[in-house]
């Protein structure tokens, strides 16, 4: 029986445990035996984490804050930073993994998972990072690869999987990383069965939702000028400050929170406008529609630099965050659809969390053989 055990750091959204949570589903339906273990630092509960097909495992949260600090709201970060390790040291302990996938940050937020991923080497087990399209600036990316937070990756780490393509963004040559990658092509949800497009139909996305307001904002804007529209606002787990505010807008607005997937809603919509966060731009081309992409540019500038990209390989139009209503109110009367040979023709690939899945189980079927000489 192959065991995984999956790690996301978690600090600000939920785009790095959603990546975790499709390969897992991918890794069980290719192959019913394994046993998948997800550790998460999220303090939410998205109806999608809950799955029969996988465990999951809970460390402390530590909450990013806009300058890129990491706190917990109530604890010493140090405490906590000693909480996660020994959470996950236990968990590689226990379940003596196959393979382990860390998304992003190899050792953890702040070294935490050092002595658990030594402790998996030596027990056999084959280790990877998992690392989104686009990081960040490539002057920013490469200092951090240069730092004491990627010492000795080389060394210790089997491989690395890129959650996207070489025609989006190659790390090698932007970022200078060292590890040969495989591109895995876009990790996001299968498409849904297809549907008519609902006729003057505006979907509003923000990710998570903390960070949402100016998207949201932007689509009831849009909501205003056109009367005959209505729209469903798909609120994150962290958008609570905006509900708040904006619990009933108007009898056109149907607000949903904690959807189990966002691609139902993109696939029936005439029109999308979101933030520009990986999981709901893989989730708008899965759905097969051209978003209206209202990328943030703090702290990071990852959603300006993917917004951009995927405008130049024509799968998507970019507004700023400040664009007032009536000055984007005309991309609604362009064609919206997208069609999946426009997707391909561009270089890239939906299946990530297959491709993804089938790259750990070879890795775990070299760590099985290993250990049976």
């Amino acid at each position: 029986m192959p065991r995984y055990l999956l790690f996301s750091h978690d600090g600000f959204g939920l785009g790095h445990v959603r990546r975790n949570s499709l390969i897992a589903r991918s890794l069980v339906k290719l192959d019913p035996a394994a046993e998948v273990t997800i550790v998460t630092g999220t303090a939410t509960q998205p109806g999608w984490l809950q799955d029969r097909g996988f465990a999951v495992v809970r460390v402390p949260p530590l909450l990013k804050d806009p300058d890129g600090s990491y706190r917990h709201p109530q604890r010493r970060f140090e405490d906590v930073l000693a909480q996660r390790a020994w959470v996950f040291n236990a968990a590689v302990e226990r379940i003596a993994p196959h393979v382990v996938l860390v998304d992003r940050h190899p050792y953890g937020i702040g070294g935490e998972l050092r002595v658990g991923l030594e402790r998996a080497r030596r027990g056999g087990a084959r280790l990877v990072i998992g690392l989104r399209d686009v990081l960040d600036e490539p002057v920013q990316v490469r200092a951090e690869l240069n730092g004491a937070g990627w010492d000795g990756v080389g060394e210790l780490f089997d491989a690395v999987l890129i959650y996207g393509e070489r025609a989006l963004c190659d790390h090698e040559r932007e970022y200078g990383l060292a590890l040969t990658p495989h591109y895995c092509g876009l990790v996001a949800p299968d498409p849904a069965p297809p549907s008519p497009r609902i006729p003057r139909q505006l979907v509003i996305a923000a990710g998570g939702g903390a960070d949402g307001s100016a998207t949201f904002e932007l689509g009831l804007g849009l909501l205003a000028l056109r009367p005959r529209w209505r729209a469903v606002a798909l609120a994150g787990p962290f958008a609570n400050q905006w509900l708040g505010a904006h619990g009933a807008v108007t009898d056109r607005v149907q607000i949903l929170q904690n959807v189990h997937g966002c691609a139902p809603y993109f696939a029936s919509a005439s029109a999308l406008v979101q933030m520009a966060g990986y999981n709901s731009s893989a989730e708008a081309l899965v759905g097969g529609v051209r978003p209206i992409l209202v990328p943030r540019r703090n702290p990071r500038r990852e959603q300006a630099i993917r917004a951009s990209r995927l405008a130049a390989m024509g799968l998507a139009d970019v507004v700023d965050e400040a664009a007032r209503p009536e000055e984007v109110a005309w991309l609604l009367d362009r064609p919206r659809n997208l069609d999946a040979d426009t997707v391909a023709r561009a270089g890239l690939r939906l299946d990530g969390a297959q491709r993804a899945a089938e790259r750990l189980m070879a890795l775990a079927t070299e760590a099985s053989l290993q250990a049976t000489r």
